[in-house]
């Protein structure tokens, strides 16, 4: 077997040449997908697994090692349509897949690289690692707009370590993406605790469930879950194509860790009388909500609320209108400081997200049930925005930049937590407030900053010149939007 190191730069430079003949990371990714998981099946319906995994006769892999030409190109078109059209994992896979690759020969050299490899025994490290690896350079793609579907990984192994999620328990991501909040949530619990075969089991099948609306980027989850070793190709799909903002669904998680798409408004593409397609404001009227908002990132704070357990604990990077927006946004956080422990927000800085200027924070609490009393009695602040400069090429956020944040939090013992902020150390990031100051505040805002920013006295501590480009076109998206909502109103 070829090792790790080779396979990654083979797979890699096998994507420059398709992106020489003209497709985007995300079109290799979706074939490499497909090619991949139907290697996968051929392997394990072979000896020593013998497992029958439901490919119709003639659609399978040794169907398209045996064609060449044009007679490939036809039978691998038909072969995404018929597959697409099966029940399961495979059917989810494979729904409305078109062949993107025009030149033959070219996917004649695919299929024959993927040939080479046993990709059933390989480890799910090395499988998940190429895929993950894929991914990131997909979002790195800006072009193609993924990039909002993939959350930095220092961040999320960050939060997952904060959470502590144990084996048994359910973990449950409402906007998914390709995943990233499953794999480290799997990586954790399977380095953290000694698991038997049941528990193996149900980390495999019954821990993770998730919804995501874009039907590539779904696709994309669900192989990158299977190659993690979640989930079976014949098994329940529990990656949901359906809004989740639509309905309470009924069932309630352990654990809802996830990264909200951005921007404010809810929408949906509709088409005039006349033919013309428009955008058109959604609002969810859910009686389980708060308030009723077109404000998406208010209405996933609700909707993570509802389908939290009693005793249930979540971590959600939410954009910074959340902490400090009027009207629907004071209701929603005076809520939740009632209705939940809102005990840590960590500030994020700027740089660290694929979407330009972007100022986010994560927000942990824990559901509790009804009480008489507000049960957020303190929220403690972490500060790693304010002097911290990172970009995407120059200086990316590592997971060493969240290590001191991880120690603050004191995962699993929050009783022992210590400020290292104090009238004698006022550069510490790590600072608490109590409810009744929180509470005090014009809006009840979240939004709260204490350390001196130094870039407005020591011009050598100045951002990269593309953080302030960041920053320019997050204040002029900014005024856009807020122009766009004046404009709105007048029509109205």
């Amino acid at each position: 077997m070829t090792p790790t190191s080779t396979l990654v730069n083979k797979v890699w430079s096998y994507c420059h040449v398709l992106r020489d003949a003209g497709l985007s990371y995300g079109d290799y990714l979706e074939q490499l997908t497909y090619l991949i998981f139907l290697k996968m099946a051929h392997e394990y319906s072979q000896p020593p697994y013998n497992r029958d995994l439901g490919i119709p006769e003639g659609y399978d892999w040794p169907s398209l090692t045996s064609k060449t030409g044009a007679e490939l190109d036809h039978h691998y078109a038909d072969l995404l349509r018929k597959l697409g059209q099966e029940k399961g994992l495979l059917g989810q896979i494979f729904m409305k897949a078109q062949n993107r690759i025009q030149e033959p020969a070219l996917l004649a050299s695919l299929i024959h690289m993927i040939d080479q490899e046993q990709w059933a025994i390989m480890e799910a490290d090395v499988k998940g690692d190429i895929y993950e690896g894929l991914l990131e350079r997909n979002a790195q793609d800006t072009k193609s707009g993924a990039g909002q579907y993939f959350t930095p990984r220092p961040l999320i192994k960050a939060i997952v370590e904060c959470v502590r999620p144990e084996p048994g328990k359910t973990i449950c991501d409402p906007a998914c993406g390709t995943g990233g909040f499953f794999l480290a949530a799997y990586d954790f619990i399977t380095k953290n605790y000694q698991l038997d075969r049941a528990q193996k089991q149900a980390l495999k099948t019954s821990t993770f469930y998730g919804n995501e609306i874009v039907p590539a980027t779904r696709r994309l989850c669900l192989m990158n879950m299977f190659l993690h070793n979640i989930g079976e190709i014949g098994g329940e799909v529990t990656v949901s194509a359906a809004d989740s903002l639509a309905a309470d669904p009924g069932v309630r998680y352990d654990y809802v860790l996830t990264n909200p798409p951005f921007g404010k408004k809810s929408s949906i593409t509709v088409t005039t009388e006349d033919g013309k397609q428009e955008k058109e404001t959604l609002t969810y009227n859910r009686q389980d909500f708060w308030v009723t908002t077109s404000n998406k990132q208010l209405n996933f704070v609700q909707h993570i609320r509802t389908i939290l357990k009693t005793t249930g604990q979540a971590a959600v990077v939410v954009p910074d209108n959340v902490l400090f927006e009027g009207g629907a946004g004071e209701v929603v956080r005076r809520k939740l400081l009632e209705t939940t422990d809102l005990h840590t927000i960590l500030r994020l800085p700027t740089g660290i997200f694929y979407a330009p200027g972007v100022k986010a924070n994560v927000i942990f609490f824990d559901n509790k049930p009804a009480a008489k009393e507000p049960w957020t009695k303190e929220i403690w602040y972490y500060d790693l925005r304010t002097n911290s400069h990172f970009t995407l090429k120059t200086k990316p956020l590592t997971y060493e930049d969240l290590v001191d944040f991880v120690e603050c939090y004191r995962p699993g013992e929050r009783h022992k937590r210590q400020p290292t902020w104090s009238e004698d150390n006022p550069e510490g990031r790590w600072r608490r407030f109590t409810y009744e100051e929180i509470i005090a505040r014009d809006k009840t805002s979240l939004d709260i900053f204490w350390l001196k920013d130094k870039s407005l006295s020591d011009l050598d501590a100045l951002p990269e010149p593309e953080e302030l480009a960041a920053d320019i076109i997050a204040n002029l998206q900014a005024a856009l939007a807020g122009f766009e909502e004046i404009a709105n109103i007048l029509e109205d």
